[in-house]
């Protein structure tokens, strides 16, 4: 049982340090009066840290390593030891600190050692994580195509086209065919827009004999200014 000279006036005196704190500043306890025990939160994490150390050397024979000093606005990495500011980290709003575990470098050296480990590599990771496919599916969209791009027959297309709304692959297209698709935003209307409008403002070879053809100007537009 605590004895009375422990507390006085809404006050508790810590065991181990002597001094008098409000009850807040003790851990809480139910089986002490006022819902908090005898140790200050400062004495009783000291204790704690003590008594693992205590159970580790015990049970596997090692030493805990002591707490690690760091600078406000600075952080350890525990990959490679360093103490860094908090720009050096990834961000990560989960954590308290606003920043993640391990520092730039580390964490993509993790990142990368992950993707390796779980998926094969980083373009597996990618391809499942957005497409819902894997590299032997792409190489066999692939080979359907005939190994060349689906809109412009180029060779060696690598983009995987899907529709954004429903998230269904569609095809294997080139860099700017895969591009042009995402500035025209999918719509067929405006493909069919930018079709008419490049017939009404290109020059069209025109076949007026078996094997002679004619240049015919656009219906509309204005000719280039001339250079000085």
């Amino acid at each position: 049982m605590a004895k009375a000279s422990d507390d006085r006036d809404g006050l508790r005196r810590c065991r181990d340090c002597g001094e008098w704190k409000a009850f807040d500043q003790f851990c809480v306890s139910s089986k002490r009066p006022g819902g908090r025990g005898s140790y200050c939160k400062l004495c009783f994490n000291e204790r704690s840290k003590a008594s693992y150390a205590r159970r580790v050397r015990a049970e596997f024979g090692r030493e805990v390593r002591g707490g690690r000093v760091v600078p406000e606005g600075h952080k350890h990495c525990p990959a490679c030891d360093a103490v860094e500011p908090f720009d050096a980290f990834p961000r990560n709003r989960a954590d308290t600190s606003g920043c993640a575990t391990y520092c730039k470098p580390c964490h993509n050296t993790k990142t990368k050692e992950t993707k390796e480990r779980l998926y094969g590599g980083n373009r597996e990771y990618h391809l499942r994580r957005r497409y819902g496919v894997g590299e032997k599916e792409f190489q066999e969209l692939l080979a359907e195509q005939g190994g060349v791009c689906a809109i412009c027959g180029g060779a060696d297309p690598q983009h995987l086209d899907h529709d954004h709304r429903t998230g269904w692959v569609r095809g294997i297209l080139c860099f700017n065919c895969n591009g042009g698709l995402g500035q025209f935003r999918d719509s067929p209307t405006r493909l069919a827009r930018a079709i008419t409008y490049l017939r009404g403002t290109t020059w069209q070879r025109a076949l007026i004999h078996p094997g002679v053809y004619q240049m015919c100007s656009p219906t509309r537009g204005r000719p280039p200014s001339r250079r000085f």
